[in-house]
Order: structure tokens, then C-alpha cells, then sequence
């Protein structure tokens, strides 16, 4: 056991077991031990005390796109890591597009791999991603590390990553589960987007229309069975249509190998309150009305969505035109999923222990890190600190991101992220952000 250099006390800290006054002990790296309150201090070790601040375990953020290499001016790994580091988010797992080249091939993968090491404030990861012609290439990418597989069962929206149809998934997801890979999915049915009205215009009712909620059912109802057929592991990617979960209940009872993630924007933004031409607000699959909202929250409440991701999807500002058929689709959000989840979920009667679940333990589980997402003997020392009940108000030009457009501007958050740990360094103090120390990691072997 590593000597303890640090103890981090705070009268409310969040572990496996519960919420409760407690020391955490440091040393090289790794949690030692979580104690009382007032646990003797070892020689040599140095005490921070956050008060009545929460101590949570740094965030584990599973659906990033950082661009980068070939579309740096869009985001980067500099840029997206501090604002991970400046939202409490110590782990991130980067998507395989848009980067230039996508991640779907070894090389392509070590090209990214040498363009991130210097840059990372926080440990990154990788997806692999699974294309028309690539099946050969995913054995060696899982062997190089990667931590699953991310495919498009419709257009993506760049020509270098195209979508898989029904046969070629049955393909890809056959490979995978023969090595007992993970294939992350992004189910909205083409034939379904083709037969709906073609989005044009400021109107965000329009957009909404081009992407009804069958879209994903549809796609999500072909997946489970084929996961059932093959018993391979998968999960859906930024479930927007509520409609769903019934289908992935029943799935998850059944015995269906199958996850669930949604994002903060499906979970706190809704239809009703976006104004035409505001197509920062635009992603798809979209954001849907304020009563599917409300069963999403169900949904998570009852576990049958698993995780908040964010899918923070950043692009230039001359992307975002006023026209919802032409602007680019995402939406920013990494520094700010974390206030904006707090702030809804505590409206909604939830707890930071429940925020802790969606948005560290559970996504770590996803992509097997069983050293991140929880305070315990053993596990990375990545923590949050963070002032639960004080507010702020949203300024786009103080977040870290490389481009300053979010569908956040402006609003009131609850939850200051006041500093982030990793592995017992501070990495962010409030006002600054330490110098790069991230790790690049690869998915471990699953016990």
C-alpha cells in the first residue's frame, strides 16, 4: 500500500454505501482508505478541508467528440479536456468521428493516440468505430485497446463515416460479440428519416417533425432482436424517444445483453422552448417535448437508462445557420452537464447520490474502469468538489470550449464546481487549470 500523501476532508462526502462525513486518504495515485471524519492525519500528509462542500468522485463522460486530429478548429483534445477538468469530468471516452481520420483503423487510432497524449488534462479513451467494409479492422482494434464500437444505423453527417445497414450490423455485431466486444449504437431508422418531412427553415417545430419518434423505436426494436439473436452486448447511444423504454425494459427482463445512455440536453431543454433559429439547440437524434422529458426522468428513476452522457458534438459558429435543415446538428455541453443535470434532478426530488450513479459509476461500469466513478479503497483518487445549492448564470465566454455557442446561455444552474482531482492532483482550483497530466487509456480485460 502507497504511503498517504493526502487527506481530502469534507462533511459530506458520496460513496458506494452513502452519503456521510468522512477523510479520504491519498497516496500514489490511489484511494487507501475512507475513514472517519476526524481519522488521525499520517505523518508527512497534507489535509484539505472542503467543509460542508461535496466531495463526489471525478466524472466519467463516455460520449465526447473531440474532433481531433483534422477538425481542431471545431474543438481538440486541449480544449475539451480543460473543459472536462473545469466540469468536474476527470474520464473521458473520445467518439471515432469527426476526427480526420475517423477511429477505424489501428493506424488511424495511433494517429489520434499521438495527437492527444500531450494534450489531455484528463485520462481519455477511445471508441473504435464500426463502418461498411471495416469488419476486418475491429478484432485489431479491440486488441489495441479500444473500448467498443460506435456505428450509425443512418447517415452520420460526414462522408468519411458512413452507416451500417441491416445486414452489414448483423455482420459487424457478429465479430464483435465473437470476441466479446461492445457495439454503441446510434439507432434512428433511415427508412423511417426518408419517409418524414425534409427539415428547412428557421421553424424548430419542422426540424422536430423530420425526425419523429419512430425513428428510434423502430431502430432500437431491430437491435434488441438482433442482440437477442447473436447474445452480443449493446448499447444505445443519446435515447431521446421516451416511446422506447417500454421496448428496453421488457429487453433488460428478458435477458437482453443491452445499456442505455441519454444526455443532459434531452434531460433539461425541451421543444416548447426553443425559438426558431436557434439552432444551437439542434441535434439528432432532437430534443422532444416537455412530457417525454418527464418519462426519460422515469426511465432513469427505474433504471432502465443507465447513464447521462453528453454528448458534447461542438462545431464552428458559421455552422450553426438560423436554417434547422442546413446547421450543423450538437450540442455543447461538457463543462456544464453536471450543474444541469443537479439542477433538474433536484427539482425533480432526485440526490447528488443519484447524479453520482448516472454520470460516474455507471458510465465506468459501461467501459469496465472499475478504478473510476466511485470513492473507495482501491479505485483512482479523481474527485469533484462541489457547492451544490450556490448558482450561476451560464456565460458562453467563460467556458472552456473552443467555440463559445451553447443552448445554455444564459440560464441559472445550481452547483459550482468549485475543484477537480486527478489521482490526487488538483487539476482545476475554480479559476485555473494545471498543466496537462492526463493518462490515454485502454480498456481493461474484463474479469
Amino acid at each position: 500500500m502507497s504511503e498517504v500523501e493526502l487527506v481530502l476532508r469534507s462533511t459530506r462526502v458520496i460513496t458506494p454505501e452513502g452519503t456521510r462525513a468522512a477523510s479520504v486518504a491519498v497516496g500514489g495515485g490511489t484511494i487507501t482508505a475512507v475513514g472517519p471524519h476526524d481519522a488521525a492525519v499520517p505523518d508527512g500528509a497534507r489535509v484539505e478541508d472542503f467543509g460542508d462542500d461535496v466531495l463526489l468522485p471525478g466524472l466519467v463522460d463516455t460520449h465526447v467528440h473531440v474532433n481531433d486530429p483534422g477538425r481542431t478548429e471545431w474543438e481538440g483534445f486541449w480544449t475539451a479536456t480543460r473543459a472536462a477538468a473545469a466540469g468536474g469530468i476527470t474520464t473521458l471516452v473520445d467518439m471515432p468521428l469527426n476526427s480526420l481520420p475517423p477511429t477505424t483503423t489501428t493506424a488511424h487510432l495511433d494517429a489520434k493516440r499521438e495527437v492527444a497524449a500531450a494534450k489531455a488534462h484528463v485520462d481519455v479513451g477511445f471508441w473504435g468505430g464500426a463502418i461498411p467494409g471495416n469488419v476486418k479492422d475491429l478484432r485489431p482494434l479491440h486488441d489495441a485497446g479500444v473500448f467498443g464500437f460506435k456505428c450509425f444505423l443512418s447517415p452520420s453527417g460526414v462522408d468519411e463515416f458512413p452507416e451500417l445497414d441491416q445486414e452489414q450490423l448483423a455482420l459487424a455485431l457478429e465479430e464483435i460479440a465473437g470476441f466479446g466486444g461492445l457495439l454503441i449504437v446510434h439507432a434512428e431508422d433511415p427508412h423511417h428519416l426518408d419517409a418524414a418531412p425534409v427539415p428547412s427553415g428557421p421553424k424548430y417545430a419542422d426540424f422536430l417533425a423530420s425526425r419523429p419518434r419512430v425513428c428510434e423505436d423502430d431502430a432500437i426494436a431491430a437491435l434488441i432482436a438482433l442482440a437477442r439473436r447473436l447474445d452480443a452486448r449493446v448499447h444505445v447511444l443519446h435515447l431521446s424517444s421516451a416511446d422506447a423504454l417500454p421496448l428496453i425494459a421488457a429487453a433488460k427482463a428478458e435477458g437482453v445483453r443491452i445499456t442505455v445512455e441519454s444526455c443532459p440536453h434531452f434531460l433539461t431543454l425541451t421543444a416548447e422552448e426553443i425559438p426558431d433559429g436557434a439552432t444551437e439547440f439542434k441535434c439528432c437524434p432532437p430534443i422532444r417535448e416537455g412530457a417525454n422529458q418527464d418519462a426519460l426522468w422515469q426511465g432513469l428513476a427505474d433504471g432502465t437508462i443507465d447513464c447521462i452522457v453528453s454528448d458534447h458534438s461542438p462545431s464552428t459558429a458559421d455552422l450553426k445557420t438560423a436554417d434547422f435543415g442546413a446547421a450543423w446538428g450538437g450540442i455543447s455541453s461538457l463543462q456544464l452537464g453536471l450543474p444541469a443535470i443537479w439542477t433538474a434532478a433536484r427539482a425533480r426530488g432526485h440526490s447528488l447520490e443519484d447524479v453520482v450513479r448516472w454520470m460516474a459509476t455507471a458510465p465506468a461500469a459501461l467501459v469496465g474502469l472499475g478504478r473510476k466513478g466511485a470513492i473507495e479503497a482501491g479505485r483512482d483518487a479523481d474527485f469533484a468538489v462541489l457547492a451544490p445549492d450556490e448558482t450561476f448564470t451560464v456565460d458562453p465566454a467563460a467556458l472552456q470550449h473552443r467555440n463559445k455557442i451553447t443552448a445554455y446561455a444564459g440560464k441559472t444552474l445550481h452547483g459550482v464546481v468549485r475543484s477537480t482531482w486527478l489521482r490526487g492532483r488538483k487539476i482545476n482550483d475554480g479559476a485555473t487549470l494545471a498543466a496537462p497530466t492526463g493518462d490515454l487509456l485502454t480498456r481493461p480485460e474484463r474479469g
